[in-house]
């Protein structure tokens, strides 16, 4: 699914998130002040900081690059997963076309 918001939006967010962290008396605050400024949900934007500290090493878990290789290398083996299905199928529909079982 596209995202609503580009990925400019994205970093402006998360940026006047931590710019702005120390002038509000919780990270919380700070998130809803801006997501309130920007019109959008304040759980997605606290996602993507969260996102932009895991990209960046501050925390644990995948990063936007190992998501975006890991969802290609699963589109690919679904691929080869058909072509093995495909292949096998015409491999047996050409071996009982060549020897049948009644002459």
């Amino acid at each position: 699914m596209p995202s609503k918001y580009d990925a400019a939006t994205r970093a402006k967010a998360v940026r006047l998130v931590v710019d702005h962290r120390g002038d509000y008396p919780s990270a919380w605050a700070a998130i809803k002040a801006v997501s309130a400024r920007l019109g959008m949900n304040a759980e997605t934007l606290r996602n993507w900081i969260r996102q932009a500290e895991v990209d960046r090493g501050d925390a644990d878990g995948v990063s936007t690059e190992a998501a975006r290789i890991i969802r290609e290398q699963k589109r690919k083996i679904a691929e080869l997963e058909q072509t093995i299905e495909i292949l096998s199928a015409a491999t047996s529909f050409f071996a009982r076309a060549k020897h049948p079982r009644h002459p």
